[in-house]
């Protein structure tokens, strides 16, 4: 039994309407469509393309290299974070290990 019910949006991608199921809300879904539909333009405009289906894919392939692009962004960007909190842990380690203990009260 789905304890999460999805609704149904109807949105227009490159002049098409669709009807699609989500569990996110319509404003999401609308930016999704809104995000697929401007890079289908701008490829038919780029590319002279009327044919939809070899729009969709130039399209497809330009998102999933935005994404991909992203996530290799953020890999890297976790991987000096990383480096960075231990070498700052090293560093407060060594200071702390070098101060002089606190007398006690």
């Amino acid at each position: 039994m789905d304890i999460n019910p999805s609704q149904a949006y109807k949105v227009v991608i490159y002049n098409q309407t669709y009807s699609l199921r989500s569990n996110h809300g319509p404003e999401y879904i609308q930016m999704l469509a809104d995000h697929v539909d401007q890079r289908m333009n701008e490829i038919a405009r780029a590319t002279m393309t009327v044919d939809s289906l070899r729009v969709a894919i130039l399209a497809a392939i330009q998102i999933a290299d935005e994404l991909y692009q992203t996530k290799k962004d953020m890999s890297e960007a976790d991987d000096e974070i990383a480096k960075r909190s231990d070498k700052y842990a090293d560093l407060l380690d060594q200071v702390l290990r070098s101060s002089p203990a606190a007398p006690a009260e």
